[in-house]
């Protein structure tokens, strides 16, 4: 299993990238906490820091398939960079200003939202050009869905210990500036700097124009509800059993399920085509979701949150595949874009609907939300069988070229293009 990762963190640029990566996504990682902390240390309401997370979380939904095309149409450093200083402008004005004028808050978190850089796409359109081979491709799109799940992780930490060591304000500042210098690392490294989109088809629908990437958007909408509506979930259950330190653990649980099951995903090589091997891990993670409507003792709901997240990396580096192999040509980092924020508003939509049926069912009907969830995800994939298809193509990955589903098929790996 190391072999594989070793492989990939030893290739020249792999180590710095990833890292840049993960270091310029800090901010994006830790706005919810880090908008309630401050909110909260300024004097205000939970109702005022919800929405101002709210905001933000919007207004990056927004902001992430547009820059994800710009970056397309010119390059990386010449958006990444600058998206990054503005977002970190913004949340600057906001930590200087405070909650007051309200007005002056609210625009500055959303223009943090809005111009935070699609690092996370663009790292996965550089992938092909540093690794070459296809095979080493997928295992560094599931290590990237690993470092997320740390990154989840370690991020709320970050913000505490800023916390502790100096206040609310600082957290804000630092989390920014890190997240500028950590775009700076990707943006200046040769890849970046060298990688080139393939020519595009002048189209105003972009990467949706692919009926393939729209079904698996659709399809993650309620992975991403499934998620949002499990951490509601989880809140009500901690409530009647211990408090915070049970919700701390029912969420380290999942995040290490993920760890876990993405390890063993992206270590060994699998035949088949992608889209198929997605509808069954689509199932297997539903069907993982299920047992926590048992709501057991809290020791016995630990070990099922760590069994019902063990599926949920590996979907992810899965449809990372599927979406380099129908983002239309010239639109990867879009298509990559387009993923994130779809996930995003799942799970906005999953914490609103899981928070009505908890107080209607209980716990219990909340933890069946995911499970439910899950399996309308299924069906939303077998249901475009069909236009999920995808030619069959050799394992060569080529640094020239894009294949384009919907217009012409070519045997490579689609967003390694470079100039």
């Amino acid at each position: 299993m190391a072999t594989g990762y070793r492989e990939i963190l030893t290739a020249r640029h792999a180590l710095r990238l990833l890292t840049g990566t993960l270091v310029g996504r800090l901010p994006n990682a830790t706005a919810a906490i880090a908008l309630v902390l401050f909110v909260r240390a300024e004097g205000g309401t939970y109702s005022l820091a919800g929405g101002l997370a709210a905001v933000y979380g919007v207004a990056n939904a927004v902001g992430q398939p547009l820059l994800g095309r710009l970056v397309d149409l010119y390059g990386q450093p010449r958006v990444q960079l600058p998206a990054a200083v503005l977002a970190a402008l913004g949340m600057t004005v906001f930590a200087l200003s405070g909650t007051d004028p309200l007005p002056l808050a609210y625009a500055a978190v959303a223009a943090s939202g809005l111009f935070t850089p699609p690092l996370e796409g663009g790292l996965r359109a550089l992938w092909p050009s540093v690794l070459r081979r296809e095979d080493q491709v997928h295992t560094a799109y599931a290590m990237d869905a690993i470092a997320q799940e740390i990154m989840y992780t370690v991020g709320p930490l970050l913000v505490t210990l800023c916390v502790s060591l100096w206040d609310e304000r600082a957290a804000l500042l630092v989390l920014n500036l890190l997240g500028v210098l950590g775009a700076l690392s990707v943006v200046v490294s040769p890849p970046s700097r060298a990688w080139r989109s393939a020519p595009r088809e002048a189209h105003w629908l972009g990467a949706l124009r692919s009926p393939g990437l729209l079904a698996l958007l659709a399809a993650f909408l309620f992975i991403g509800i499934a998620l949002g509506s499990i951490t509601v979930a989880a809140v009500s259950y901690a409530d009647g059993h211990g408090g915070d330190a049970v919700y701390g653990w029912l969420m380290a649980g999942l995040g290490l399920g993920a760890l876990a099951g993405g390890s063993v995903y992206g270590a060994r090589r699998w035949a088949g085509s992608p889209e198929r091997r997605l509808r069954v891990l689509v199932a297997l993670l539903a069907v993982c979701y299920l047992p926590l409507v048992l709501t057991p003792g809290v020791v016995a709901m630990v070990l099922l949150s760590v069994v019902s997240g063990v599926f949920l990396a590996p979907c992810i580096a899965c449809a990372f595949i599927i979406v380099d192999r129908h983002a239309p040509r010239g639109t990867v980092t879009e298509a990559f874009s387009w993923l994130v924020t779809t996930f995003t508003v799942g799970a906005s939509v999953g914490t609103g609907l899981a928070g009505p049926v908890v107080q209607a069912g209980g716990t219990v009907w909340g933890f069946a939300l995911p499970s439910v969830a899950g399996a309308v995800s299924l069906l939303v994939l077998l249901g475009t069988g069909r236009v999920l298809a995808a030619p069959a193509r050799s394992g060569v990955v080529a640094a020239s070229s894009e294949n384009d589903p919907n217009r012409a098929v070519e045997p490579r790996f689609s967003s390694g293009d470079r100039a």
